[in-house]
């Protein structure tokens, strides 16, 4: 069987990984795998080791050049010469992806819907949709027409979490009979990582060994709540006392977003206890020392680095109403708060800070859950089962 699988781009972040090991984990069972990412990124060179990867290229600034551009527009002929130039791309796209050999296309994320929209799969090829999205993701990587055409193709959609396919069900009305909760994490992968990880932590800059560590990971973005762990920290660090706290958020890389952080971070007079790591791939050398990770996320639909702390006996802290964490951490991974409610989320860190023994039957307790509920091999029998059905 020849799959077409379809990502936005090779960042290394959640979506971008899972997909990674999905395809590895696939390649495994013998499929043959065409990749077609709108973008690049670091996880690029990863993906080629699995198979045959295409980067849509960028599009052209011109026509034919900024003067005859000018010309064209004011003839009348750029916009049918532009539209002759795209679908020509768009041709020259389908032969090298072999459209007409595929026989199941694998839209990674709704955000790749920008590519999807543009490919005019066959009829006949079912497609299957991995969903990681909620509504602000919606909202800032989708348009309402392209993401209407790939729900629309779409014949089985996959959701990571239960908050996820409620979304997609209640505002896009999709069918709930053709939606597949499903998580892919290779967790036998994972575990020797963070078991590598563990014996190599690493020290960040400016921390006391002594010291007591909350963490946080992801992209430097609103929607991750950067700002809300600044404000975190400024709250649990005048409220604490014993041994100093520190806070850590690995994923900040320079640019603005990095500079109003840090202007925070200094004017709280916390430029000595709250660090931001650029992206790395050494996550889980820093989370292996984390003592409490917290989830400032205001959304994650069913965020990875809750796996990676999970499995790194780190419990963790998350926002109710903000994706699917709470389904997994619930009363005994770690706590649960009201959303934004960062009072009590400061309680419940300060809580696991002060209570050692507490912490660690949390973060063993959220590591059985992601093992028991989530091996890797039990997934990957899912997919198959469902891709031989869609193209039996």
């Amino acid at each position: 069987m020849k799959l077409l699988f379809i990502g936005h781009d090779a960042n290394r972040a959640g979506a971008q990984l899972v997909l990674l090991n999905l395809m590895r984990l696939l390649k495994a069972e013998g499929y043959q795998m065409h990749l077609l990412l709108g973008e690049g990124g670091p996880l690029l060179t990863d993906y080629q080791t699995i198979c045959p990867v295409t980067v849509w290229p960028p599009a052209s600034r011109y026509v034919v050049g900024a003067v005859a551009d000018k010309v064209l527009g004011k003839v009348g002929l750029w916009q049918s010469m532009h539209a002759r130039q795209a679908a020509q791309q768009q041709q020259a796209i389908r032969e090298q992806l072999g459209l007409d050999t595929v026989d199941l296309v694998f839209v990674n994320t709704v955000t790749s819907s920008r590519w999807f929209s543009q490919l005019s799969i066959p009829a006949q090829v079912p497609v299957v949709t991995f969903v990681h999205e909620l509504a602000m993701s919606v909202r800032m990587y989708t348009r309402p027409d392209e993401l209407s055409q790939l729900l629309t193709r779409t014949n089985q959609l996959l959701a990571v979490s239960s908050a996820t396919a409620r979304y997609y069900i209640e505002e896009h009305h999709f069918d709930p009979n053709r939606i597949t909760q499903f998580t892919l994490i290779d967790t036998p992968a994972l575990v020797t990582a963070v078991r590598k990880a563990k014996a190599e932590p690493l020290s960040v800059p400016g921390v006391p060994a002594d010291a007591r560590l909350v963490g946080g990971c992801g992209n430097a973005e609103w929607r991750k709540g950067n700002d809300l762990f600044v404000t975190l920290a400024r709250q649990v660090i005048g409220r604490s006392s014993g041994a100093p706290v520190h806070f850590v958020w690995v994923g900040v890389p320079p640019g603005p977003l990095h500079d109003d952080l840090w202007l925070d971070i200094r004017k709280a007079g916390l430029a000595d206890r709250v660090h931001l790591i650029p992206p790395t791939p050494d996550v889980l050398r820093y989370m292996s020392r984390f003592d409490v990770f917290v989830l400032c996320s205001r959304e994650d639909p069913y965020p990875l680095v809750m796996f990676e702390a999970g499995l790194c006996d780190v419990p963790v802290v998350c926002f109710d109403k903000a994706g699917g964490a709470p389904e997994l951490v619930e009363a005994d991974g770690g706590f649960v708060v009201p959303y934004l409610d960062l009072d009590a989320m400061s309680g419940r860190v300060i809580d696991l800070l002060d209570q050692p023994e507490q912490r660690r039957q949390m973060g063993q307790r959220l590591g059985q859950k992601i093992l028991d509920r989530h091996p890797a091999q039990q997934s990957v029998a899912t997919l198959v089962t469902l891709f031989d059905k869609l193209t039996a």
